[in-house]
Order: structure tokens, then sequence, then C-alpha cells
């Protein structure tokens, strides 16, 4: 939403008892869209079984949801302002539910694909939205506190999707992990259509529909170059995808740049602070997203344990985020983002070389130590760093940040997997000509991840180096206050 959309509703007298009714109803519709996005990863293997499909191939269930994400984020705010908040978010929940019902009911890896798109184009305004809403109707003196009862579906859901889809999948099917999506789909518009109030229109710049097709088309068919590369980079497949993306992403920048209304604000990058912290964060992206995506795999394939014990051993990884998330947002004021961020590299790289070094015949408190760590690690930095950005872009453009900020964030973690799928792939090729062998054993998927795992370590230190170049930006009053604002709405 704009800044003027964000500003305060007659409501905002009311106590939270008063808003409690269309607090539940958006935190019901968020909990379920942020929870089905880190429950699908302990599935892979269940789905690569079932449908007779590559790793190459299922693993776009996960990265065509976070392209598609990707594609509706940065649209949040001109919709809610275009057509009213309540609307897109009801229109929002509903989709992605409809979506969930047809992912539970695809009989090819290429259905349920196409219907986590949907998914995802679904639920990737829910987030900014409800923020939004949640800003707008909560009693100016009760604001932290109505924020604070929204960051527990935030940090909860990851926490237990991997640990409930995994239970799932044991003991009833895959299919459940979507279906389960319907009651509780249901029940958030119900509530949605009862209680939500109707937020007045704003009036809207024209949309970029230039940049609304190049940008999906850029990092999609990035994705699906690399994806390919596992079979071969010099193969029809690969280099289409490869040429396309970059093609549609250098004129993508052009466009935005020449926009008086861009989709996505890329002005930002001429902070060099901003533009150093981004890729920060960009690079821990990347290494926290392929680990979500890459140890479960593991876990399974390797060690034999079943989808429910791993998402119990990936339960800690989240309990560490959330405790460290806190930590890290309180000394970020006292000391700034660089030794937080340098702090929690360390944490990263140490992670990426103990599981870089995991064998078969390791336990799972082996790999759980190292999840820890990078869990403790991301929370520590996080904050900090999305307030550095803030306080770092351009006073004129700091109600933009947070759009790209969370597109970006999608595209990386897509990217992620994409590049770490390939890169394990590829590995696995090599091993198994070297053993002259047709199908992999324990000891090719242990090798095959560790060291994918050992490339994440160079990664993470790339993120440490950059790190240091960071420096504490110049807080402006006005650019603090705007930023408060604009942050809602992702």
């Amino acid at each position: 939403m704009s800044s003027q959309s964000a500003g305060r509703s007659p409501a905002s007298s009311a106590s939270i008892g008063a808003i409690l009714a269309p607090l539940v109803a958006i935190i019901v519709g968020l909990f379920m869209v942020i929870l089905d996005g880190t429950a699908v990863n302990v599935a892979i293997p269940k789905l690569q079984a079932d449908f007779g499909s590559s790793l190459s191939l299922v693993q776009w269930t996960v990265t065509g949801y976070a392209l598609a994400q990707a594609a509706v984020i940065p649209l949040a705010g001109w919709l809610s302002d275009r057509f009213g908040a309540k609307r897109i978010f009801l229109i929002s929940v509903a989709l992605f539910t409809i979506g969930s019902v047809l992912c539970a009911l695809a009989n090819s890896a290429e259905m349920l694909i196409l219907f986590r798109v949907l998914q995802g184009l679904g639920g990737g305004v829910v987030m900014p939205i409800s923020m939004a809403f949640v800003y707008r109707i909560a009693p100016p003196d009760k604001v932290g506190a109505v924020m604070g009862m929204m960051g527990i579906p935030i940090l909860l859901a990851p926490a237990l999707g991997p640990v409930l889809a995994g239970w799932l999948v044991d003991y009833v099917s895959w299919n459940w992990i979507f279906l389960i999506n319907l009651p509780i789909g249901v029940i958030a518009v119900i509530l949605g259509i009862r209680t939500l109030p109707n937020i007045e229109r704003q009036s809207v710049a024209s949309l970029d529909l230039l940049g609304i097709i190049l940008a999906p088309l850029a990092f999609a068919a990035l994705s699906y170059g690399v994806t390919e590369g596992a079979s071969s980079w010099t193969s029809t497949k690969t280099l289409v995808g490869i040429i396309v993306g970059a093609a549609a992403l250098i004129l993508f920048i052009i466009v935005e740049l020449t926009r008086k209304s861009p989709l996505l604000e890329l002005r930002v990058f001429r902070s060099s602070n901003f533009t150093r912290g981004i890729l920060v964060q960009w690079v821990s992206q990347f290494a926290l997203f392929g680990t979500f995506f890459l140890v479960p795999l593991f876990l399974q394939q390797a060690h034999g344990y079943s989808a429910f014990k791993t998402g119990l051993i990936m339960l800690p990884q989240a309990i560490a985020s959330g405790v460290f998330m806190p930590i890290g947002g309180k000394l970020s004021d006292r000391f700034g983002a660089r030794p937080l961020v340098l702090s929690g590299m360390v944490f990263v790289v140490i992670a990426a070389i103990l599981l870089s070094n995991i064998s078969a015949n390791d336990g799972y408190v082996m790999v759980m130590l190292p999840l820890v760590l990078l869990g403790a690690g991301m929370g520590l930095f996080m904050m900090p760093l999305n307030t550095h950005l803030i306080q770092s872009a351009p006073q004129n453009l700091v109600g933009r940040v947070t759009s790209l900020t969370n597109a970006a964030q999608q595209v990386v973690s897509s990217l992620a997997i994409a590049t770490l799928t390939t890169i394990s792939g590829n590995k696995m090729k090599d091993l198994l000509i070297e053993a002259k062998k047709q199908a992999p054993g324990v000891e090719e998927w242990t090798s095959a991840f560790s060291y994918t795992f050992f490339i994440l370590i160079f990664i993470a230190v790339a993120g440490g180096i950059l790190g240091l170049l960071l420096t504490k930006p110049k807080v402006d009053p006005n650019a603090e206050k705007s930023a408060e604002i604009h942050m809602m709405v992702g």
C-alpha cells in the first residue's frame, strides 16, 4: 500500500480486544501460507518415488512456488490500493486454498508444479497485505503488541512445517500436506468476510506491465537453464534457458530504470552501502534456502531417515533462529549490522564445514548441531540487515525497499535450489562413472551432498567478506518514520 493507505483508520482507537476477530482471520491465513512454504521440502523424496521423476524436475515444486511468489509480491500494494485490501486478502487466501486442493489431486510432477505456481500466486501477497492490514487496524499505542502477535505464525510455522509434513508423508500420504489447507483456508475466508473492515481504495499509478512480464520470464528461464545444467551445460535446453533469462533480465533492468513507477525500484542500488548490504543478504539466503532443501534430501537418501524424523531433526534450526532473532534486533540498535553480520556468518561457515564433513555413519546429532548454528547465525543478523537496508536506501525510495528485498528473497531461493541441485547432480554422475555403478548407494549420496555443502563454505565466506565492507548508515528520522510505514507492505 502507499503511505497514504497506510494511515490510520477511524477504528484505530479500538482496543486489542475489539480487533481480535479480524486479527485471528489474518493470522489463520498467514499461518497457512507460511507453513506450506517449508512443508514440501521433506516430501521431495516421496514425490520422486510416487511420480517416478528426477530430482531436477521435482525440485520445481519448490522453485516454481518461490518464483510465483516473487512475481506477485511487488504487486501487493498496487492491488490493495486499487481493489481494496480486504478483497485482495480474501481472493489471495481463496486462490491459495484452491491451489492446495489441486496440488493434492495432481497425478504427475508436471501437474503438481503447475498447481504449486497457482499456490504461489495466491500466497505471495498474503504476507505484505496482512502486515499492512494489521498496521491499519491496530490501536496507535498497541502497534508493537499486535505486531508481536503477528510474529507468532511467522516464527512458528517454519518450525512446524517440516514436522507436520513429515508425519503426514509417513503416516497418511503426501497429498494431505495440501489437503490440510482446505479447512484452514475456508475458516480464514469466512472469518475474513465477517470480521475484516473495508478500507477505502486509493488512487494508483499505471501498472508496469512490461516489468510484470520480464521479471518472471528472466528468473524462471535462468532457473530452468541452471537446472538443465545437471544434464549438460552445453545442451540446447541449458543454453536457451540461460540466454533467454539473461536477455530478459537485461531488458527488465533497462525498463525499470526508465519507468516513472517501476515494478521494482532498482534506483536504490545507487547507494553503495545498500548494494553491499543486499549482496550480503542474497549470499546468506542462498546458503539458508539451499540448506533447507538439501538437508532433508540428505537425511532421507543417505541416512535412510523417515520424513517425520527428518522434520524433527530440522526443528532445532527454526527454534534457534527464533531465539536469536530478537537478540540480534536488540544488539543492532547499539552496534549496527556489521558486527552481527560477521558473527552470524562465522556461525554459518562453521555449520557449512560441519555439514561438508558428515559421513553416512554419523548420527542425527551431528546433523542437528550445524543446523542449530545455521539457524542461530541467520537469526542473529536477519533483522539487523533488514534495518540496515532500509536505513541505507535513498530517503525518497525507502518505501520501495521491502518490496524489492522480499521479491529478491524468493528469486534467490529458487536459484539456490536450482544451482545446488545441479552441483549435487553433476557430482553424483561423476561418482557413478568412477564407481561404475548405475544407481547411487549410501556412499555416493553422502559424497555428493558433502561436496555440495563444501561449496556452501565458500559462499558463506564471501558473505562474511562483504559484511566487512558494511558501514553504519546515517539515520534520518523522517526516513525512519517512512520505513516504519512502508515495511508493512513487503
